[in-house]
């Protein structure tokens, strides 16, 4: 089996290495964390520390010695030169790789928000988008580094996730108790971990090199239901919607993955939790 790495071994990284590693596949894992080693090495993924300050630091060795390398390191928060750094940091991965296949993972969050139901070819590769809307800086980042890896020699596959759930991140959790929020009509795009690594594994199984796919559930319940939902199911204050707020949003399709993949999600609905 090849060999891949995981460049970003946490709470998405790890689990994928260790289901991975069941499959028979050599896999590196990578942490910014000392402390994460030990139980990196457990999962039967090869550890290494390296920190991305953009140039590698700690000891990779041969880490970026591959044949597929799973990139998951998000644009950082709170500098102000966040852009130009997160695009030095995949550069930098780019020329040390010897990978002629990178999954790279991205969000949703490089759409525009509109009112609108949203697929892959709605924003290709490096953009442009074919309608407009907000959206945050990080989209932005992440439109600019898709673009990156797209145009790069190695083979690239874009994997759009949208928010994140499981263990350790319940969704009940996100917004309990707080109170005036908005948007209570608008639609969730959530996957749970289950499914991000299934995404994953459907991808390596299939060698669906050189696609973008939108991972997320099939269902996008209204955030009041969602999050209402979600507390109640831990016994914790549900979150206040302002019901005045009658704006609503996108609603990302994975029909891509169902089809190309032949992937069926373990967890279709994130609001029956």
């Amino acid at each position: 089996m090849d060999t891949i790495s995981i460049l970003g071994c946490g709470w998405l990284g790890l689990p994928l290495g260790r289901h991975l590693v069941k499959k028979g596949y050599r896999v590196k894992g990578a942490t910014t964390t000392p402390d994460k080693l030990e139980t990196i090495e457990e999962a039967g993924v090869e550890p290494y520390m390296i920190k991305l300050d953009p140039d590698p630091m700690g000891d990779p060795e041969d880490f970026f010695e591959s044949d597929i390398i799973f990139v998951n390191v998000p644009p950082p928060r709170g500098r102000d030169d966040a852009a130009a750094f997160h695009q030095r940091q995949m550069e930098v991965v780019g020329a040390a790789m010897t990978a002629d296949w990178v999954l790279f993972a991205s969000s949703t969050g490089v759409y525009p928000d509109a009112d609108r139901s949203v697929e892959e070819d709605d924003l290709p590769p490096g953009g442009p988008a074919t309608y407009d809307g907000p959206r945050r800086d990080t989209g932005e980042i992440l439109e600019t580094v898709e673009g990156m890896w797209w145009t790069h020699e190695a083979a690239a596959t874009i994997l759009r996730f949208g928010g994140l759930y499981g263990p350790d991140r319940h969704p009940g959790r996100f917004l309990a108790g707080r109170s005036g929020l908005s948007r209570p009509s608008a639609p969730v795009n959530l996957i749970h971990l289950d499914d991000c690594i299934g995404v994953v594994a459907s991808v390596l199984d299939r060698n669906a090199r050189g696609r973008v796919f939108n991972a997320v559930a099939d269902r996008h319940p209204s955030r009041r239901e969602t999050y209402i939902r979600a507390a109640r199911s831990l016994g914790l204050e549900p979150p206040d919607f302002d019901l005045d707020d009658t704006r609503g949003g996108k609603s990302i399709r994975n029909d891509r993955v169902r089809s190309l993949l032949g992937y069926t999600f373990d967890h279709p609905d994130p609001s029956n939790l």
